[in-house]
């Protein structure tokens, strides 16, 4: 079968879409806040290389492997642990940026797990299932 023969349901689009959108947004708000938003010290501190790691599964999820979007939903936990440890504890608007780090890792989350659900569900669907034999 072929791409033509077995479209992507539109819901596998969407939680695919969720998650690389998140991920991207949580690189994009690690370098802008560590750079230039609120940065540890002034002109910018070294903490904005903790978007590297995020930066592989980015690969990953593009190219839309399976096993990519399984260990992000685990790795991002430590990026959750981060958010919540710096809303608080840093006054604003670093405070604020630590939420919105804990919404985009909820995002990701969700979006991860729900693209591996819907996604084996879509090829359960699609597989055929043996006969069995009544006796």
């Amino acid at each position: 079968m072929n791409a033509i023969d077995n479209p992507v349901p539109p819901r596998v689009r969407l939680s695919r879409l969720l998650a690389v959108g998140s991920l991207l947004g949580l690189i994009v708000l690690g370098l802008a806040w560590e750079l230039w938003l609120a940065p540890l010290r002034p002109g910018g501190s070294w903490l904005a290389l903790k978007v590297l790691p995020l930066c592989i599964p980015l690969v990953g999820l593009l190219k839309n492997r399976m096993y990519t979007y399984r260990w992000v939903s685990l790795v991002v936990w430590l990026y959750f642990i981060e958010g919540v440890v710096r809303a608080t504890s840093e006054p604003a608007p670093g405070a604020w940026l630590a939420a919105l780090e804990v919404l985009l890792c909820l995002t990701l989350f969700t979006g991860c797990t729900l693209h591996v659900r819907l996604r084996l569900k879509a090829a359960k669907a699609i597989t055929p299932q043996p006969e069995t034999a009544t006796p």
